[in-house]
């Protein structure tokens, strides 16, 4: 707890001594609400820079566990380039490697009105062209025989969700919730698969403000589906 303490004081003295503030994305609910040993980073809001972001890493040491701080104001595509680079940064070999050191961004935790961590050590970002690339995007559909005839090689079933500007999933012409487009999922051990269930693949728009990511991360973190598995490839269009 002393390490969470020295945190928000730096935090603070940061914020005053260079006259910004950053707003941190909120979440109903965390997993991780302590994270000892660890190295912030900051990723504010400044419409001065000409990418509209200001990446302050100068406390960042490789053998801890790193709490990214990300304006909840800036785009995806603002703010994905920089967490990209921490990622390569944290897989480059080292002597002083910690393999248990993990990546959280941090959140304000409204349940508890104090900080939260959502963990993303895993993910593994990756910048796509939706419309020309050839995805072999394999959407959901009801009406489809494709879960129950496909012959499969891996042990889940992959299914791709889109995520537009609203935080809705683009869905047959129309868009749903992440609770309703989890309803529409049968159940694995209801349909003749040969697999352990389903795998899902992210797409987000880069146009969706971190807020908005980080609470569709979070809702996707409480899926308590044991045949449903978020896959950690996050493709950014």
């Amino acid at each position: 707890m002393k390490k969470l303490i020295y945190l928000l004081v730096i935090t603070i003295i940061l914020s005053c001594n260079n006259e910004r503030v950053l707003q941190l994305p909120e979440i109903e609910s965390a997993e991780v609400t302590e994270v000892l040993d660890v190295s912030p980073v900051y990723i504010f809001y400044d419409e001065t820079q000409p990418d509209s972001t200001l990446f302050n890493r100068k406390n960042l040491i490789g053998t801890t566990n790193w709490l990214v701080n990300v304006d909840k104001r800036l785009t995806l595509k603002q703010a994905i380039p920089h967490i990209q680079y921490l990622q390569n940064k944290r897989k480059k070999a080292s002597m002083h490697k910690n393999e248990a050191a993990k990546n959280y961004f941090t959140c304000n935790d409204k349940s508890i009105n104090n900080l939260g961590f959502l963990e993303f050590t895993n993910v593994d970002y990756k910048n796509v062209d939706i419309e020309n690339d050839s995805l072999n995007l394999q959407l959901l559909d009801p009406s489809s025989e494709f879960y129950r005839s496909k012959l499969l090689l891996s042990a889940y079933i992959d299914l791709s969700i889109i995520f537009e500007k609203n935080r809705r999933i683009r869905y047959k012409n129309k868009f749903l919730s992440i609770s309703d487009y989890i309803s529409e999922i049968p159940v694995a051990q209801n349909i003749e698969i040969q697999s352990e269930g389903f795998s899902l693949d992210l797409y987000f728009d880069k146009e969706l403000t971190f807020q908005d990511y980080i609470a569709i991360k979070s809702e996707l973190s409480q899926i308590e589906r044991e045949d449903i598995i978020v896959s950690p490839f996050e493709f950014i269009y």
